[in-house]
C-alpha cells in the first residue's frame, strides 16, 4: 500500500473529507471537550489571581462563582463573534496567561498599598460584611484590575484597526515561529506542576491516558450499529472516537471517580490559603440559580496611571499569544497563513471580548486560547460547529452561578494534567517550524538559542528580584508596563526573534521562506490540499452579514482598509520570485526587512491559475 492510500486512511481525512460535517452527535462532544478545557483554563486563572491576594482580603471577597460566571458569560460571547466576525477559524475564547501576570503584578502592588490605608492594625481580624475595610478594599482593586483589561481592549483593537498585527503576523516566517510557539509551551511548566503537585497520581493517571488514547489507539474505530428495514442490523466501522475525545474521557471519567471519594479528607490548603474558595463547600450553595450579567453590576472599571500601564502590557502581551492561536490553528487545519485583514479582524474582535468583560466586572481578558488550540491540534478534529456549540453553552452557564460553582469541583490535578497535554503541543508544533529552516546555519542557531534562554531566563530573574525594575525610570505607570511585558516569556521571544530575524540577513534557504512556502508533499497535495485551499478561501472573505456594509467604496478608508479583503480584481499578493533569482549562491543574503509574508514559487502560482473548467 502507497503512502497515498495509508494518507487517505488517516484519522484526518474523516474531519476534512470534502464539504461533508460530521454527525451532530459527535460535533456536541468535541463542543464539550472544549467547553472542559476552557473551563479548566479559567479555574486556572481566577485561583493563581487569588492567591496574589492577602490573607486579609479574601474574607471580603464577593462570591467567586458569580465572577466565574460573568468571565464565563463573556468569553461565549466573545467566541461567537471570533467564529462569525473574527478569524472564523475554530479558536475558543478565553482568559491567557498573558492577562494573569500583569493582573498579578497589579495586585502586588496595590495590595500593600489599600492595607496601609485601611488601618488594619485597629480593624478586626475576620471582616465580612458590607461595610468593613477588607470588603471596600477588594473592590477598589477589583475595580482597579478591571480597568487594566478596558485599557487593554483599546490597545487590542487600536492594534487591529492599524493594520499593525496583520504587518507583524505576515513578516513571523518560521524562525520566528518556532523558538515563539515553543516557549509559550515551556512557560507553563511552572504552573503546570504547582497543580499536579496537588495529587500527582491523579495528574499522571490523566496524562497517561491522554498519551493512550491519542496515539497508541489513535487509529482505532469503535463500531457502530445501524438499523433499516432493508438490510436489518448492521455493522460499520465508526469514526476515530478514541482519538477525537482523548482530552473529553480522560476528564470527565476521573472527575467522576473524584467526586465519587469525595468524602475522602483531601488536603485543598495545601497550595494556598485561598484554595477553598473555588471548592463547592464554600460558597456555591449561596449563588443564585439564575442570574443575568450586565454592565456596572459588579462595578464599573476604575482608570487610573496603574491601571494605564498595566492595561497596555495586558493588551500587547495577549496579541502576541493570539497571533500564535491564529497560526497554530492554521496549521491544524492544513490551511496557508491567514492573510493580514484576517488578523487585524480578529485582534478587534477580541477586543470587543475583552471590552465586554471589562465592563462585566472581570478580572481578565478574552484572547484566543492557547490550550483549546493545542486540544483541537492533539485531536486533529478542529472544528467550527463545535466551536459555536461550545459558545452556546458558555453564554448557558454564565447565566447560572450555581451550575458554574459545579465546574469549580473539578480537582486541582486534571487542571495540571490538561496543562501538561495541551501545552505540550504547542512546544511539538513550534518545533516541527524547524524542518524548514537550515538549523544548522550558525545565524539560525543563535537566534533560536539566544532568544529562547532569554526568554526563560529575564522573568526568572524578575520573579527572583521584582525590585530590579520598580523604580527604572521613576514613573510608576512605565516602569509596571515595563516590568508587565519582561515578566511574560512569549513576548521577549517574540520581540527577540522578529528583531534578528528581520535585521540579521541570511538567505531565504536559512531563513525557511523557500520550504515554508512549498510545505505541502505532493501525495498531501493531490488528496486534501484542494479542499483546504476552499475552505480556506471561503474564511477569508467577510462574514454573509458584512459583504454588502460597508460598501466597495468604504473599504478602502480607514480603517476598513485593513478589516476587509481586497477588491475582486486584486489579489493578497505572498512575494513571488523567479525561479532564476531563487537559485541564488548560499554567500548571497536578502535584504533587511523583507517584505513578503512567505514565499511562492512561480510554478505554483502558474498552476494556482489556471481557470477551472
Amino acid at each position: 500500500m502507497n503512502k497515498v492510500n495509508r494518507a487517505s486512511k488517516s484519522i484526518l481525512p474523516h474531519a476534512r473529507k470534502g464539504p461533508k460535517f460530521p454527525p451532530w452527535p459527535l460535533i456536541c462532544l468535541l463542543a464539550l471537550q472544549h467547553l472542559l478545557v476552557q473551563v479548566s483554563f479559567l479555574c486556572i486563572f481566577h485561583f493563581f489571581f487569588i492567591a496574589t491576594l492577602p490573607g486579609k482580603m479574601l474574607n471580603g471577597t464577593p462570591c467567586w462563582n458569580e465572577l466565574l460566571a460573568c468571565n464565563l458569560f463573556a468569553c461565549g460571547i466573545a467566541t461567537a463573534f471570533q467564529c462569525g466576525l473574527g478569524t472564523r477559524l475554530p479558536l475558543v475564547q478565553a482568559p491567557s496567561f498573558e492577562f494573569l501576570i500583569p493582573a498579578m503584578i497589579q495586585t502586588q502592588h496595590v495590595a500593600p498599598i489599600l492595607q496601609s490605608n485601611g488601618n488594619s492594625t485597629e480593624a478586626p481580624d475576620i471582616c465580612a460584611g458590607p461595610d468593613c475595610e477588607n470588603s471596600r478594599n477588594w473592590d477598589q482593586l477589583l475595580h482597579e484590575v478591571s480597568g487594566a483589561v478596558l485599557i487593554s481592549a483599546l490597545v487590542q483593537v487600536a492594534l487591529g484597526m492599524s493594520g499593525a498585527c496583520g504587518w507583524i503576523t505576515h513578516r513571523c516566517g518560521p524562525m520566528v515561529l518556532a523558538p515563539s510557539l515553543s516557549v509559550i509551551g515551556l512557560s507553563a511548566y511552572r504552573p503546570a506542576a504547582l497543580l499536579c503537585s496537588e495529587n500527582w497520581g491523579v495528574a499522571l493517571l490523566l496524562v497517561l491516558l491522554c498519551v493512550l488514547l491519542s496515539q497508541h489507539l489513535a487509529s482505532c474505530r469503535l463500531p457502530i450499529c445501524q438499523w433499516s428495514q432493508a438490510r436489518r442490523l448492521t455493522i460499520k466501522s465508526g469514526s476515530p472516537a478514541l482519538h477525537f475525545f482523548s482530552i473529553l474521557l480522560p476528564f470527565s471519567g476521573i472527575w467522576l471517580v473524584c467526586g465519587i471519594l469525595r468524602p475522602v479528607p483531601t488536603s485543598w490548603d495545601v497550595l494556598h490559603p485561598s484554595t477553598p474558595h473555588l471548592t463547592l463547600t464554600n460558597s456555591t450553595l449561596q449563588s443564585p440559580w439564575l442570574k443575568l450579567p450586565y454592565p456596572g453590576a459588579q462595578g464599573w472599571p476604575v482608570l487610573s496611571t496603574r491601571a494605564i500601564g498595566i492595561g497596555a502590557a495586558m493588551g500587547v502581551t495577549a496579541s502576541v499569544n493570539s497571533v500564535g492561536c491564529y497560526l497554530l490553528c492554521s496549521k491544524s487545519l492544513w490551511d496557508p497563513p491567514p492573510p493580514q485583514h484576517l488578523c487585524n479582524r480578529g485582534l478587534c474582535t477580541e477586543g470587543l471580548g475583552t471590552l465586554l468583560a471589562a465592563v462585566l466586572g472581570s478580572v481578565s481578558g478574552t484572547a484566543s486560547s492557547m490550550p483549546n488550540a493545542c486540544a483541537g491540534r492533539l485531536t486533529q478534529a478542529p472544528s467550527c460547529r463545535a466551536v459555536w456549540i461550545s459558545a452556546l453553552a458558555c453564554v448557558l452557564l454564565g447565566l447560572s452561578p450555581r451550575l458554574m460553582g459545579i465546574l469549580t469541583t473539578i480537582p486541582l490535578a486534571i487542571h495540571g494534567g490538561v496543562l501538561c497535554v495541551t501545552y505540550s503541543m504547542a512546544v511539538g508544533t513550534g518545533v516541527s517550524y524547524f524542518q524548514y529552516t537550515d538549523i544548522d546555519s550558525g545565524r539560525n542557531i543563535f537566534i533560536v538559542g539566544f532568544t529562547m534562554f532569554m526568554g526563560l531566563l529575564v522573568p526568572k530573574w524578575l520573579f527572583a528580584a521584582p525590585g530590579s525594575l520598580a523604580t527604572a525610570t521613576g514613573c510608576v505607570p512605565v516602569d509596571l508596563f515595563l516590568l508587565s511585558l519582561l515578566m511574560v516569556p512569549a513576548f521577549i521571544t517574540g520581540f527577540l526573534s522578529f528583531f534578528l530575524e528581520n535585521t540579521v540577513s541570511g538567505t531565504l534557504q536559512e531563513r525557511g521562506l523557500l520550504n515554508y512556502s512549498s510545505a505541502r508533499k505532493p501525495e498531501a497535495r493531490e488528496n486534501s490540499l484542494q479542499q483546504c485551499r476552499n475552505g480556506s478561501a471561503q474564511r477569508n472573505q467577510l462574514p454573509l452579514v458584512l459583504q454588502k456594509y460597508p460598501t466597495p467604496s468604504w473599504r478602502k478608508g480607514f480603517p476598513f482598509c485593513f478589516l476587509c479583503p481586497l477588491g475582486d480584481n486584486k489579489v493578497e499578493i505572498v512575494n513571488t520570485y523567479p525561479l532564476e533569482e531563487l537559485r541564488h549562491s548560499e554567500e548571497q543574503t536578502t535584504d533587511l526587512l523583507l517584505k513578503p509574508e512567505t514565499v511562492v514559487l512561480e510554478s505554483e502560482l502558474e498552476l494556482e491559475t489556471v481557470p477551472r473548467a
